[in-house]
């Protein structure tokens, strides 16, 4: 960002802005001092103890989520694209949540696996175990990367620190309270950020549609402002302005195959980053339950963060200029919400909404070094490395890889500002990792033929194929703008890793069905997949399937009313 840019972008914030800010940190550090207290095991540091009631893990699910990805990510989407930047949540995150609380959490918390790539290993054996565990591990550092960059650029804006400073020192604060608490820091903590997060980003957009003269203000501007392509801003489909695909049909198809179902499925259903909350549930129904309480917000939030971004883009001179094609130098879409912030809010709801921000970024962040060391620490050491030691040992090792996880990100902070879009990069890494994860897992838990052989080879082929596309893409041989490339890349890897399971598979053994019970839906038990109806778990309003049908139609509706 050049230094005129961050002048203009600079957060006059006063003393009670500082203030606020001072009280959330030690609140943050409190936390996590007190959640050392209650660590004594490996298992209490890296999945709380299995001890948690559904409330807290549902909202942690979410907030886990509303790091970089959601914050600048969406906002910035919603400054460049408009209303179909919705589509990542109706269609590109609900149906998966729900699907991993109804269906696959009982394989998950049944199994008591510790973790996603432990579930690959039991099903498939240890080649698509060790594929699994480093292809997250490193997606992990890259993700956290970009939530400390986003962090490191508010500091950067409000304080005026160079961004390389920023990035050490917001580095360091997720350092302090999850290396004290492990998970249970995280959660607790990502619970509190919730509540932040809504606190900033609620009166931010109240304030903004005032100004604009509401909704049907803001589509007044938009015509206005950007008649060629108003259309397409303020209608969620076809979106080919997201997607960059020209025919409506593909663009749809892309929209409902690549999004909603291979990129949305791979990321909520087998991202550990996320599964790890509902690990730390007290029971099954408390686990299957933490994804279908997530949704509820998550079902809202596109209201406070896609529509903060189509304000930014007709409020701020900057994205103005931006896209009209004729921007100031360093500005980009990611500045939305800064831009936003800057121009609207005064002393004091400028100071919550900062906070809001960092809280945002915190919580991302430490989603993922919290899953990376879990990971890291079973999936890798303890299996391959350093076998067979106390656990004492496997406890000091995952505070260490805390730490060495916390180090590596600030190095990977600098390639996500390479992006002018934050989400551009997201969605590529997802396609990556995520779409043939998602391939590997549902054909290995509904088809008990697949065999071990396939599990790894169709990892290792889907996510070339993702990679290929991408590569493709950039070098002007497929030329898709927005985010279609990540859309054709994330189909690409699944198609391709069902192709290379379904013809390994046939061509060498499978395990024994004896040893795929709990792992395989055919070959588990109908009461190991039944919500418990008793005790602490009665009441319809504790059952996942209702509270599941009421999200569904929510997220229905909220469709039809902004198509």
């Amino acid at each position: 960002m050049s230094v005129l840019a961050a002048a203009n972008l600079r957060l006059h914030a006063g003393p009670l802005d500082y203030v606020l800010l001072v009280v959330y940190f030690a609140l943050v550090l409190g936390i996590g001092a007190l959640a050392r207290r209650q660590v004594s095991t490996s298992l209490d540091f890296l999945l709380s103890g299995r001890s948690l009631p559904a409330w807290i893990t549902g909202l942690a699910f979410i907030s886990a989520n509303l790091g970089a990805l959601e914050i600048f990510g969406m906002t910035a989407n919603g400054a460049q694209y408009g209303l179909p930047t919705a589509h990542y949540y109706w269609i590109g995150a609900i149906p998966a949540m729900l699907f991993l609380g109804l269906v696959m959490m009982p394989f998950y918390y049944g199994s008591k696996v510790r973790s996603v790539p432990e579930f690959l290993l039991r099903r498939f054996g240890k080649g698509a175990h060790l594929v699994n565990a480093i292809s997250f591990a490193v997606a992990q550092v890259l993700i956290a990367g970009i939530n400390l960059f986003a962090l490191a650029s508010v500091v950067n804006v409000l304080l005026g620190w160079p961004v390389s400073l920023s990035i050490v020192v917001a580095g360091l604060v997720v350092l302090s309270y999850t290396t004290l608490g492990g998970l249970s820091a995280a959660i607790y903590n990502e619970v509190l950020q919730f509540f932040v997060i809504v606190a900033m980003l609620l009166p931010l957009t109240l304030v903004g549609l005032h100004k604009v003269g509401g909704w049907s203000g803001l589509v007044n501007r938009i015509n206005t402002l950007y008649p060629s392509t108003a259309h397409e801003q303020v209608t969620s489909w076809p979106g080919v302005n997201l997607t960059g695909i020209g025919n409506s049909f593909l663009s749809v198809l892309g929209i409902v195959f690549g999004l909603g179902f291979v990129l949305s499925f791979g990321y909520w259903t087998t991202n550990f980053a996320e599964v790890q909350r509902a690990l730390s549930a007290r029971d099954m129904s408390a686990a299957r339950r933490t994804p279908i309480i997530g949704a509820f917000p998550k079902t809202l939030i596109p209201l406070v963060i896609v529509i903060p971004g189509m304000l930014a883009g007709v409020l701020a001179p900057e994205l103005i200029q931006l896209k009209q094609g004729a921007s100031e130098a360093g500005v980009t879409y990611n500045n939305a919400l800064e831009l936003l912030m800057r121009d609207l809010l005064p002393n004091g709801m400028l100071g919550i909404a900062i906070t809001g921000l960092l809280a945002s970024f915190m919580a991302g962040m430490a989603a993922n070094i919290s899953s990376l060391n879990t990971v890291f620490t079973y999936d890798l050491w303890q299996d391959y490395i350093v076998k067979d030691r106390p656990d004492e040992y496997y406890l000091r090792v995952g505070r260490t890889v805390t730490v060495v996880g916390t180090i590596i990100a600030m190095g990977t902070a600098f390639i996500a500002g390479g992006y002018s879009n934050l989400m551009d990069y997201v969605q590529s890494l997802f396609s990556f990792f995520n779409a043939p994860l998602f391939a590997t897992f549902i054909l290995g838990m509904f088809w008990k033929r697949m065999t071990p052989a396939a599990g790894w080879s169709g990892l290792v082929l889907g996510t070339v194929a993702a990679i290929l596309v991408d590569l493709l893409n950039k070098v002007g041989v497929l030329n898709l703008a927005g985010q279609g490339a990540s859309f054709v890349g994330a189909s690409a890897a699944f198609v391709v890793d069902i192709a290379v399971s379904v013809a390994v598979s046939l061509a060498t053994r499978p395990k024994p069905e004896a040893e795929l019970a709990g792992l395989v839906w055919s070959l588990t038990p109908k009461e190991a997949r039944r919500h418990e109806t008793t005790g602490e778990n009665a009441g319809w309003y504790r059952s996942p399937a209702v509270l599941a049908g009421i999200v569904a139609v929510l997220a229905i509706v909220l469709n039809v009313i902004f198509a």
